[in-house]
């Protein structure tokens, strides 16, 4: 069976004080999400010490980081990597972000070397990966999104590509309120599943505008798994009902 995770994206929110404040209102709430949904949370860099201290002997939730560079230590001003944030008990790492590729000029390239990085070094990898309005609009999408993820994942092993987590995140719902249609989101991520062999049961997350009142008509589908959630996991309590809905 295939693991179901909600994990709470909190970009660049949060500082470390309000971020311990988060976690230790959300650690009372976990214990109400099923044992069958993996919690993860994504905080920005500067709280991970402080949310890894607060969550000392909590397995329930699992911290993640929202990017990392693919090189173990070197001249790069303003990068964080691998070792630097198994430091801290980081378990996941979000990779290829539309706001990163938007933003920072990040390429399919540069996903394919931090993912091999991140598995390298024992973290799991969301590789995220979705399509802008135009493209959608020009009927291109799985073939744009199907291209995203074969670049992001060429020349890993079975064994590395089964260890990772897909997350679709149609750039055009990201923030804006608008959601990808639950069936047309299962078509791309049943699309995303079958387009390599060996990501037949890793978890396919959806991403974009997702909330606790439409999650279920996302987890009623067949091909997704639970979602990365931005806006809506900035609220503990509305994180903890969006998980419990899925």
């Amino acid at each position: 069976m295939r693991k179901r995770i909600c994990a709470g994206n909190w970009k660049m929110f949060k500082t470390a004080a309000e971020a311990v404040d988060y976690v230790e209102r959300f650690a009372h709430l976990a214990p109400s999400v099923p044992q069958s949904v993996e919690l993860v949370i994504c905080p920005p860099f500067t709280a991970l010490p402080a949310i890894s201290q607060a969550l000392r002997g909590n397995d329930r939730i699992k911290l993640g980081a929202q990017n990392m560079h693919w090189d173990a230590r070197g001249p790069y001003t303003g990068e964080i990597s691998a070792p630097m944030l198994l430091e801290f008990g980081v378990q996941y790492v979000i990779l290829g972000h539309s706001e990163r590729r938007l933003y920072f000029g990040e390429t399919d390239a540069y996903v394919r070397l931090k993912a091999e990085t991140a598995l390298q070094n024992g973290l799991i990898p969301i590789v995220a990966v979705g399509e802008s309005l135009d493209v959608r609009q020009a009927g291109d999408a799985k073939k744009f999104v199907l291209a995203q993820v074969r670049a992001a994942l060429d020349g890993l092993s079975n064994d590395a590509l089964a260890k990772i987590v897909i997350a679709y995140e149609p750039i055009w719902a990201i923030g804006t309120g608008e959601n990808c249609d639950p069936h047309d989101a299962n078509e791309i991520m049943r699309a995303i599943r079958g387009c390599i062999p060996a990501l037949r049961d890793v978890p396919v997350l959806y991403g974009g505008s997702v909330k606790p009142d439409n999650i279920a008509l996302y987890m009623a589908q067949s091909d997704i798994d639970g979602a990365l959630v931005g806006g809506a996991s900035l609220d503990p309590d509305g994180f903890a009902e969006l998980a419990r809905q899925a």
